[in-house]
């Protein structure tokens, strides 16, 4: 298993849609979502290399990739370094991905 790196931005982007699904849906969705989503960062660091590339393609981020987390309109966005996945945000189908990833991915 690859060793998986949670950046600051993505940690915070888990935690504020954990809240909205609570707040919007009940405690019982929130918790689905929270199980749901770390599932999916469990399979990074298993097969890093099965995330898609098509975001990074379009917004001309080399090596981003996103993972889908399962029943739920957001995905992981992350890369795939030599000793590590650089995991950089959880963002929303709904969000304007191509302007906040453009916005710069930490360093």
């Amino acid at each position: 298993m690859t060793v998986t790196r949670i950046r600051p931005l993505a940690e915070a982007d888990l935690i504020e849609r954990t809240r909205s699904y609570r707040r919007e849906g009940g405690d019982s969705l929130g918790e689905r979502f929270f199980e749901v989503a770390v599932t999916a960062l469990e399979a990074i660091g298993r097969m890093p290399g099965a995330g898609s590339p098509c975001i990074g393609e379009l917004c001309a981020i080399p090596g981003l990739r996103v993972r889908r987390v399962l029943s739920f309109p957001c995905g992981w966005c992350y890369s795939v370094a030599d000793n590590h996945v650089d995991v950089v945000r959880l963002l929303a189908d709904a969000q304007d991905l191509p302007t906040i990833l453009a916005a710069g991915l930490p360093e």
